[in-house]
């Protein structure tokens, strides 16, 4: 049951809580009084279109809050749960934020959801009736929920095993769609295996190559400094810098020997 409604900065209401109890609840005024501003408050926890020019002048945002009581309401609960949000002490709020520039953002239990949640949760709560139509009798979901049970307990049997039924073909084509792709993620996983295996056969590695390789690595790993240490042996032997080297000095020596 829906047994609170606070208002913030909606139109003429600047702020109010209104408390509801069990049973009817009416609700008079003069005109400009607000309550067209109810009805659009309603609105709004219902997943109604949001229009800033509700917001009260001055104000950047208006918020509307439902207060659930959980209760009897079948599936309620569930229904919230399912959209991630959290019943507390068996109460839900519920909750619609509207800016003067016309972002809207809906909240159930506490969790931030589209609006399309939030009336797929609120939907049952509330029937509004106006002048001309009955908003929940327009909708397909309330018009096949009056026929089954003007039916009477054949037709309700009936949908209880169509429901039945139609929860297990849910539940195969789930499986189903969990198999296959199973069965897709394996087949890449086997192509990608056969395209190693082939990179391998082509290389066409042997006993004890790793070891060779290894060996081979670490002595290209040292190619650098036996280069610089061969460069610097020539240029000692023989330089061609005009500096003092080893063959020279040879000569030198074997001439002063003569």
């Amino acid at each position: 049951m829906l047994e609170e409604i606070r208002i913030g900065s909606l139109g003429v209401i600047d702020s109010s809580t209104l408390e509801l109890g069990p049973g009817l609840t009416v609700i008079t005024g003069e005109t400009g009084a607000g309550k067209t501003m109810i009805v659009t408050a309603l609105g709004l926890l219902l997943g109604g279109r949001a229009d800033s020019g509700s917001v009260r002048s001055g104000s950047r945002s208006a918020r509307v809050e439902g207060v659930v009581r959980v209760g009897d309401l079948a599936g309620f609960a569930a229904a919230v749960e399912e959209v991630g949000g959290e019943v507390e002490d068996g109460r839900v709020v519920l909750a619609r934020n509207v800016s003067a520039e016309g972002r809207s953002r809906a909240f159930v239990g506490g969790a931030s959801v589209p609006v399309s949640a939030l009336a797929g949760v609120a939907e049952p709560l509330v029937a509004v009736h106006g002048q001309s139509d009955q908003h929940r009798l327009l909708q397909a979901r309330a018009q096949r929920e009056a026929l089954d049970r003007f039916g009477g307990e054949q037709s309700a049997a009936l949908l209880a095993a169509y429901a039945d039924r139609h929860a297990r073909l849910v539940a195969c084509e789930r499986e189903l769609a969990e198999v296959v792709a199973s069965a897709r993620e394996r087949a890449r996983e086997a192509d990608l295996l056969r395209f190693g295996l082939e990179e391998l056969e082509a290389v066409d590695p042997q006993p004890g190559e790793d070891a060779a390789l290894a060996a081979e690595e670490s002595r290209l790993g040292f190619a650098d400094t036996l280069r610089t240490a061969a460069e610097q042996a020539r240029e000692s032997l023989s330089s061609e810098l005009d500096q003092p080297d080893a063959l020279a000095t040879t000569a030198a020596a074997r001439s002063e020997s003569r």
